[in-house]
């Protein structure tokens, strides 16, 4: 399975805390990819206003900030992140079931209040960082994919649209959660490229052919000397060209 041909599946991460950096990227890869992720070492230097200056009103944003918290203060910070517009805005699964409900009852209320669209509104399972000895490091039950799956079907079963979750577990999770469920999945690597901090990767075409909807890439892209040939490239490469 390729990407379908009228949607554009990569969402470029921009980690840096260099504004001018980040809003010249945003501007050249606009239409060369299918959306920008900001996350938290951007929003730490520069908040909402550094957003707006980069992310403005393209609606492909992907605010990746992973909250997690006691229900109401994560109610209260999707409140406020939904004046931004985002296409797309995660939790953490395992903040638990009462804080995810908290999370999508404030981000439809207050698009609601708003006059604007909601976010997909996401959860994070077990970072693409983590293994299993990592995550039995933290008292976490099973192998990895086991607790993946475990925290997807927790995910949908509190109303949210998906789950950023690695390639390999990208297969299981449609199998329990099925096909309507957003899957937008880091670890992705071009053939070649080094896997730097992300443990549990796979190539672009892989992860397009197991069944992800968007495919966030960071390094291979942002880091690249010419960063819109290096998209090109990447869809390229998934569309088997």
């Amino acid at each position: 399975m390729t990407r379908s041909r009228n949607r554009n599946p990569i969402l470029v991460a921009i980690d840096t805390a260099d504004l001018d950096r980040a809003r010249s990227l945003a501007r050249a890869l606009a239409g060369a990819v299918g959306g920008i992720k900001l996350g938290l070492e951007f929003f730490n230097a520069h908040g909402p206003d550094g957003v707006r200056a980069v992310a403005g009103d393209r609606g492909d944003l992907f605010l990746d900030l992973k909250y997690h918290d006691i229900p109401n203060t994560v109610a209260g910070a999707v409140r406020a992140a939904i004046a931004l517009r985002p296409m797309i805005l995660n939790v953490h699964a395992s903040g638990g079931a009462a804080m995810m409900r908290a999370a999508r009852e404030a981000a439809i209320s207050e698009a609601v209040r708003l006059g604007i669209p909601g976010p997909k509104l996401i959860a994070v399972t077990v970072l693409t960082s983590m293994d299993g000895s990592d995550v039995a490091a933290v008292g976490q039950i099973g192998p990895v994919a086991e607790q993946v799956v475990r925290l997807a079907r927790l995910t949908r079963d509190c109303g949210l649209d998906g789950v950023v979750c690695s390639p390999r577990e990208i297969a299981a999770i449609r199998a329990a959660c099925g096909p309507d469920f957003t899957l937008v999945v880091p670890g992705i690597r071009p053939a070649g490229a080094e896997t730097g901090d992300q443990k549990r990767v796979m190539t672009p075409r892989e992860a397009m052919a197991a069944g992800a909807d968007f495919l966030v890439i960071g390094r291979p892209i942002a880091g690249a000397a010419d960063p819109v040939a290096a998209a090109g490239a990447i869809l390229a490469e998934i569309d088997g060209a």
